[in-house]
């Protein structure tokens, strides 16, 4: 049966901590120099519905250190943007490559695609999860934390980043609290599936009782792709969620900040705290590669 990864909870815990794991060694190896050809003549295709930076680069150079192939294929330049279904594009690829990595708008895209699709398909982004990001998060809470006996403080807007961590925090039995303002909540359908199993998850609207004893602090943009017509209401909504000195004064006192990137500088965060001691934003994004490896490593091997 072929295993994609459409969203965090289509792992078991013990599969995401052995994707860590092994993110992890893999991490160990490039920094030795040691580059094995675990992905030869594997190839991924790679459909892009949406501007990156993190992820196509991440991707494409994790398959060429893994002895693979990378094929960069954008939404407009394929069939799919004259009208050919989704599930015709998923048969097709399905008899030319390994795997399909996608980043795109609608959840709908990805789920049509694994359903019709042969080989791994793999969630790069949509609006109501962000996998990828998360198993790579992860990896730099455990490297700096050592496990995940921790509080995690979410501030901003509940969007497909924080389902895909409240998803995460079901999986490893973290604790987590997320700020936002009324309305900008995470998906309720992600928080009913979390709450089945038990986890800790508490909403507030207010940032300062979200971070109080965090370990961890979460934010990302306010306003995400496709939501740009809402930036100035965003902005003066979402203000008070500011992640600034005067909010880190409020956790343990080695909390550390994370943001997926891009980052909206003097919006949702200060450039003294991005730049800061308590950032780990940059280690972050060095472990998209590593954890981006191990997913394509244990979804295309087979």
């Amino acid at each position: 049966m072929v295993k994609h990864l459409t969203s965090i909870s289509d792992l078991t815990k013990n599969e995401l901590l052995e994707i860590i794991t092994l993110a992890e060694d893999l991490k160990d190896e490039r920094r030795r120099g040691i580059f094995r050809d675990y992905l030869k003549n594997k190839t991924l295709a790679m459909i892009f519905e949406l501007p990156s930076t993190r992820t196509r680069v991440s991707f494409e150079v994790a398959m060429t250190d893994m002895g693979g192939h990378a094929i960069y294929l954008n939404w407009n330049d394929l069939q799919l943007g004259r009208g050919e279904t989704i599930a015709d594009t998923a048969r097709v690829l399905s008899r030319y490559v390994s795997g399909i990595m996608a980043r795109v708008r609608d959840h709908g895209t990805i789920t049509e695609l694994a359903r019709f699709s042969d080989v791994p398909v793999i969630n790069g982004l949509s609006n109501l999860e962000h996998p990828c990001q998360i198993v790579a998060d992860l990896q730099t809470i455990r490297e700096k934390k050592g496990s995940f006996d921790i509080k995690l403080a979410w501030v901003g807007d509940g969007n497909n980043v924080c389902n895909s961590m409240i998803l995460a925090s079901a999986l490893l039995g973290f604790e987590m609290r997320i700020a936002t303002p009324e309305g900008y909540e995470p998906d309720e359908r992600i928080l009913s599936r979390a709450e089945k199993t038990g986890a800790e998850i508490e909403l507030t609207d207010k940032p300062e009782e979200a971070v109080r004893s965090a370990d961890v602090i979460y934010t990302d943009v306010w306003t995400s792709m496709g939501q740009e017509k809402e930036k100035d209401e965003r902005n003066r909504i979402f203000q008070p969620y500011q992640v600034n000195k005067r909010l880190l004064s409020f956790a343990h006192k080695d909390v550390i900040v994370m943001h997926c990137l891009p980052a909206h500088r003097g919006e949702e965060i200060t450039d003294d705290v991005i730049d800061g001691p308590h950032s780990v934003v940059f280690d972050q994004a060095e472990n998209r590669l590593h954890a981006q490896k191990a997913i394509l490593l244990r979804l295309l091997e087979g």
